[in-house]
């Protein structure tokens, strides 16, 4: 991703930014130098190696290996091998703790999260105790700092893997069950996310965003989300929204408050606040946004979205409407 809109983004999983990902980097780290090493040595073993032998071949007379030397090769050869088994159950020992860690994070006041691959994008749905405070969104997920976070993952077509390298590793998302895993963030931060399992011609293009923030700033983001879509103030966008009831733009798309309530697409009732286009495949400007409408299978090939020839003036007062669901 390029441009403005992702300058402030994250993905790495050596920049934890909760417990989980820390352990996660914590057992890399001690595989990575355990490994660098143990491959120093065995680079400086071969090269002392090839040195003696090369000495050997100059000799006018090479001389049998002395009954001393075949001992201490042994005791070399042994040692090392004990070494090899010693670092092993070392390794093993610290992925089984970091297993058994990543679980650990559980609480009663965890914030639930239910969140469903498609191809090629992800629903995403805050559960509450009461239906009708159910929040639905599309390609980013906001969590509240220092909170853990239950995240319920499912499938609707094919195997999926929700990964986010900054807050945990990955998890597959099987169709017909619920898999369940564990975030939190400890910083604020936006953080990039991705599908890691091949799942069709566009798995490359379904990323979505966690957007951490203070716990306030994002119960002010939920009630704001939970809100319907703000009426259209304009002419332009009440002509926007009349091209969107009427056109087939409604009957894959829900936006609240209207009478579009299909449920094929991304809800677009917020869609004017979220940061991408088609699962995080473009920034969410106007230029972006109109050539999506148009013709989105320029843009991902083989997603379900049709191509949707319009005169300008009907485009650009669908526009202004989009442009309005802050």
């Amino acid at each position: 991703m390029s441009g403005h809109v992702f300058s402030a983004v994250q993905q790495s999983a050596l920049d934890p930014a909760g417990p989980q990902a820390e352990r996660i980097g914590d057992v890399w780290w001690l595989m990575f130098w355990v490994c660098a090493v143990v491959m120093a040595l065995v680079t400086l073993a071969l090269l002392g190696g090839l040195l003696h032998a090369r000495r050997r071949r100059e000799s006018e007379a090479p001389q049998p290996i002395a009954p001393e030397s075949h001992r201490r090769m042994t005791w070399v050869v042994s040692g090392a091998l004990a070494t090899t088994a010693v670092i092993l159950l070392v390794l093993l020992a610290a992925s089984v703790s970091t297993g058994r860690a990543l679980g650990s994070l559980t609480s009663p006041d965890a914030l639930v999260i239910e969140v469903i691959g498609r191809q090629w994008w992800w629903e995403v749905r805050y559960m509450d105790d009461q239906p009708s405070n159910i929040l639905t969104d599309a390609n980013e997920i906001h969590i509240p700092v220092g909170r853990p976070v239950l995240i319920r993952g499912t499938s609707r077509d094919v195997i999926h893997s929700l990964w986010v390298p900054n807050l945990h590793g990955k998890k597959d998302l099987i169709p017909g069950y619920v898999t369940d895993t564990w975030i939190q963030a400890d910083r604020p931060g936006v953080f990039r996310g991705q599908c890691a399992e091949f799942c069709g011609l566009q798995h490359a293009h379904m990323a979505f965003l966690v957007v951490a923030e203070p716990p306030a700033k994002f119960q002010a983001w939920r009630a704001a989300a939970s809100q319907p879509a703000r009426p259209p103030r304009t002419p332009l966008e009440l002509r926007g929204q009349q091209v969107f009831l009427n056109r087939q733009c409604a009957l894959c798309h829900t936006v609240l408050g209207t009478d579009a309530g299909g449920r094929i697409g991304p809800d677009l009732t917020h869609v004017a606040s979220r940061r991408t286009l088609g699962a995080g495949t473009l920034p969410n400007t106007r230029g972006h946004l109109a050539g999506w409408i148009v013709d989105p299978q320029s843009v991902k090939p083989g997603n379900r979205m049709p191509q949707n020839p319009m005169p300008s003036e009907d485009l650009l007062a669908l526009l202004a409407y989009l442009e309005s669901l802050q």
